[in-house]
């Protein structure tokens, strides 16, 4: 052990460091994998984007993780086998990525694996005020070291709840330190299962950044899709929303939920917004009937008024603000068209236009967790309730 705690000390004090970030979302399409190099630490963190990759899951693999995702009763034996198993996956697809990338093992210093969320539960969800916010993410630290022989940060988001956050969104710890730019006003729009943004004031004044869910992103159609369109994981370029027609009926008793008009940051997930909450809005709104085309085109118009509500109600503070979007749904062209028609006044560009590949964006972002847990120290967020100034991640070693 003495061996290894030297080791870590050595690589973190490393002028440059290369460290491999991992994301695995709600849509469960795949492992996102990206390999970038980092310099320093805190406001004067350096990173280049190196490699980047999704690599695809098998369709049994998939089928197990959802068998365990996002249900408040499931078979407990496979979530602990799946605990396993995600890590075993995820260190075969890691090995594969740095051999096709021509570099070694040895040659990576760190792993941040986000790992695979399978139920997120903060206390606006339970509802149990003697029992605190959770969240589980599963795909052991220790798996993925020991089968790469890579030193691996894991479980990022329970500091954050031990500290006082929801465990979500982390968002605000990279965005601030990687995008936030003298004199421009930046909302860094990620639209993954849910859609999340940070604010970003063009004075870099940390105690006024904040980052906060907003309501669906992908995860309600993704889901619909997967229920009703065999074969399919999700809407390719929006091609079945296009053809249906919004229903008004159905959209706004999709908008009743109180999530919405709960105060920023907040944090939800598709253990609410779930295909049983499209039923419920169904019943109620007297929609049984709608074609799965329709449904879906009203699931796209739900997506981007929960986005656009929340980009309103920061507006105000804002100087002709600049939108940089990621994420999965930045490739649904019916979303992006609704936000743009509705955000006249927002400047719409991608994380591409500041050197970082859209698709890779949260890996990065992950990847910078683990460099500030290892090289940096706490930036301080103004002590506000939900923002706490904490480092990240548990450390898990090969050996």
């Amino acid at each position: 052990m003495k061996n290894q705690i030297e080791k870590l000390y050595e690589k973190s004090i490393k002028k440059e460091k290369l460290i491999i970030g991992l994301m695995s979302g709600t849509s469960m399409d795949g492992l996102d994998i990206a390999l970038s190099s980092f310099s320093g630490s805190g406001a004067d963190t350096q990173i280049k984007l190196l490699k980047f990759k999704t690599a695809d899951y098998t369709d049994i693999f998939r089928q197990q993780v959802k068998a365990i995702f996002s249900k408040r009763e499931v078979d407990l034996e496979m979530v602990c086998l799946m605990n396993e198993q995600v890590a075993l996956t995820h260190a075969k697809l890691i090995n594969e990525a740095i051999v096709e990338w021509g570099y070694r093992n040895e040659d990576i210093d760190f792993i941040a694996s986000h790992g695979q969320t399978i139920y997120h539960a903060p206390k606006s969800l339970h509802q149990r005020d003697e029992l605190p916010n959770g969240t589980l993410q599963i795909g052991d630290g220790d798996h993925i070291a020991v089968n790469t022989g890579i030193i691996t940060l894991s479980d990022f988001r329970q500091k954050h709840i031990a500290a006082g956050g929801e465990g979500a969104p982390l968002a605000v710890y990279g965005d601030y330190l990687i995008f936030s730019k003298q004199g421009e006003d930046r909302i860094m729009l990620n639209i993954g299962g849910i859609a999340n943004y940070t604010y970003l004031p063009g004075n870099l004044d940390a105690a006024k950044v904040f980052s906060t869910d907003v309501g669906p992103g992908n995860t309600l159609m993704d889901q619909y899709v997967q229920k009703h369109f065999e074969g399919l994981y999700y809407d390719k370029d929006a091609a079945i929303s296009q053809s249906g027609n919004v229903n008004e009926k159905l959209l706004q008793q999709l908008l009743t939920n109180d999530f919405f008009a709960a105060d920023f940051p907040k944090t939800t997930g598709p253990e609410l917004f779930s295909i049983d909450y499209l039923v419920n809005a169904q019943k109620i709104s007297g929609t049984d009937g709608l074609s799965k085309e329709d449904v879906m085109a009203t699931l796209c118009h739900f997506s981007a008024k929960g986005i656009v509500a929340a980009i309103e109600r920061a507006l105000g503070q804002l100087n002709k603000p600049v939108l940089y979007l990621s994420g999965g749904g930045m490739h649904n062209p019916l979303l992006f068209s609704l936000l743009k028609a509705a955000l006249p006044q927002v400047s719409f560009k991608t994380t591409a236009d500041l050197e970082i590949n859209p698709d890779a964006k949260e890996a990065v972002l992950f990847a910078l967790l683990a460099n500030e847990t290892i090289c940096g120290s706490q930036i301080y967020f103004g002590g506000r309730e939900g923002v706490p100034s904490v480092s990240m991640g548990k450390v898990s070693l090969p050996h």
